[in-house]
């Protein structure tokens, strides 16, 4: 047997040795105990003696009074709710899943029959979660979903939004609020009517509990004897060349590239659009030639997607005051290559408490209806990682401190970067 056969075996062995351990226990998998109680132990201590439960982290937020008055809050309502807002980030006991939170704190309280659940949101900082057991009676998850998107939540803190929560859960209408609260978002599909890779919450604790050591057993062998196979089947060859990152860069190239040409297609368009242009029956006619002048500057200067992205945002813009359409929605916020928006929302961004309202295309809507993150458009910050290109600093990027037109118009951030530089 040769000595990376070994490896191989050696590797493999340990990984299948963890996913015995795993299916033997996955709560020690998800938490780091050391010798003490797991973090879904304390979180269920705790709330033997209060319905609330606020990490240290939180404690600004939701200080003490606030929590005290929540669990008042809870008591009257008459219904088996307990509250958890603690922090959830990937690599935590909980891997970042609120699904996983609620699972855990389930299994730790086996003498509460029913349950009502409201968690904090992996996903987005100062959103929540609601799940219910053994049914969502309440319609609980659409309650809390609900909450976040009422207009006098807009700046609510997250005590105040968790109050609200508990509120429309104990109204019982959850539902019938979600589909109020979101209709100017466009769809209709509520939280609960959105398939659960888990059917509900509490087959979602029993999935957590089971379900991913079945795939570990079952998964890990399998995985073992593919390498193994493969490994034999290619013992005689050269080492294949690592190439993905190589890959990646291509085709970011390739899209590069065509979005360039792309750029420069709309920009040309644009320039013969201002010359065939009346200035007497076209008001915006000096607004477009300078939208266009900009736009080839841009193009002339662009060093990615984000640029190209830009020059595309100030063509548009060109193109509507040509038209004279000046209420029209500028591109999508999250990722201008989506097109034009079809609405306006409001967002909270990471961190913040304020509500920015930016505007976003259908596809972006429907995401922040589901509470699912939307896709966006990328950019490098200083420290050579990829980010959000709205998380870079406004004086280091023209198009986070424009948002390409959500948060002011292309060509007058453009401009306002002139002046300054001046």
């Amino acid at each position: 047997m040769s000595t990376d056969v070994k490896r191989v075996i050696t590797v493999l062995t340990a990984l299948l040795l963890a996913a015995l351990t795993t299916a033997a226990s996955p709560a020690a998998a998800r938490a780091a105990d050391g010798g003490g109680p797991s973090a879904g132990q304390r979180i269920a201590g705790a709330l033997r003696t209060s319905p609330v439960y606020v990490d240290e982290a939180y404690a600004d937020a939701v200080p003490p009074s606030r929590q005290r008055q929540l669990a008042q809050q809870i008591r009257r309502t008459g219904l088996p709710i307990k509250v958890v807002l603690t922090p959830l980030t990937k690599g935590d006991a909980f891997d970042g899943d609120s699904g996983v939170l609620a699972g855990t704190v389930r299994d730790r309280l086996p003498d509460q029959r029913e349950l009502v659940l409201i968690t904090t949101d992996g996903d987005f900082a100062d959103s929540l979660e609601g799940y219910e057991w053994p049914a969502d009676t309440h319609q609980t998850r659409d309650a809390v979903a609900a909450a976040g998107f009422l207009d006098e939540m807009r700046d609510a803190g997250l005590a105040d939004l968790t109050g609200k929560a508990v509120e429309l859960v104990a109204e019982g209408k959850g539902t019938q609020r979600y589909e109020e609260a979101t209709k100017d978002l466009g769809g209709s599909a509520s939280p609960s009517a959105t398939p659960d890779p888990g059917g509900s919450a509490a087959t979602s604790a029993a999935s957590y509990s089971g379900g991913s050591a079945w795939w570990l057993l079952v998964g890990v062998p399998a995985l073992a004897l593919a390498a193994l196979a493969a490994r034999g089947g290619i013992r005689s060859r050269k080492a294949a060349p690592a190439v993905p990152q190589l890959v990646f860069a291509t085709a970011r190239a390739a899209d590069e590239a065509e979005l360039r040409r792309r750029a420069e297609a709309e920009v040309l368009a644009l320039g013969e659009a201002t010359q065939a242009a009346d200035l007497s029956t076209t008001p915006g006619l000096q607004h477009a030639l300078d939208a266009y002048a900009a736009a080839g500057t841009v193009l002339d200067e662009a060093r990615g997607l984000p640029d190209l992205a830009g020059v595309l945002a100030l063509v548009q813009e060109g193109q509507d005051a040509l038209t004279g359409t000046d209420a029209a929605l500028p591109r999508c916020f999250f990722h201008p290559l989506h097109g034009r928006a079809a609405l306006r929302t409001g967002w909270r961004p990471l961190g913040r408490r304020d509500r920015l309202d930016v505007a976003v295309c259908q596809k972006c809507a429907d995401a922040l209806r589901d509470r699912r993150a939307p896709e966006v458009l990328t950019d490098t910050d200083e420290d050579g990682r990829t980010v959000p290109y709205f998380e870079l600093p406004a004086e280091r990027s023209v198009w986070a401190a424009t948002g390409y037109g959500s948060l002011t118009a292309p060509l007058a951030g453009i401009n306002s970067r002139r002046l300054r530089a001046r």
